[in-house]
């Protein structure tokens, strides 16, 4: 399937999406969940210099993004990463990209 083929992202998405990748703490909590599995929020503030409610803040925005997946077991809420919304920024990506070479290709020859 060329990159023509692939549907375009909704803008939105890409923008939650990247909005997550955009913060270092986000992205090292995506990172702890992808390495270590699921976690609690207060586990995951313990890696962190911020406060549990901090990272029960960012787990939301992250969740809102479809980054990461919560699951009750009694009294604790364990996190966990769904990193397949990435294909998304991929497929972004590889629609987007071609165009930028043309365009600084015409630049290089100007």
């Amino acid at each position: 399937m060329s990159t023509r083929d692939r549907a375009v992202p909704d803008a939105g998405a890409l923008d939650r999406l990247f909005g997550v990748l955009a913060d270092p703490t986000r992205r090292r909590i995506l990172e702890t969940l992808v390495h270590a599995g699921p976690r609690t929020a207060t586990e995951l503030a313990g890696d962190f210099t911020i406060t549990r409610q901090a990272v029960v803040k960012h787990l939301q925005v992250m969740a809102d993004a479809g980054m990461v997946a919560s699951e009750r077991t009694g009294r604790d809420v364990r996190y966990r990463a769904t990193t397949d919304c990435l294909a998304t920024a991929v497929t972004w990506l590889l629609a987007t990209g071609p165009a930028w070479d043309r365009r600084l290709a015409r630049l290089r020859r100007s």
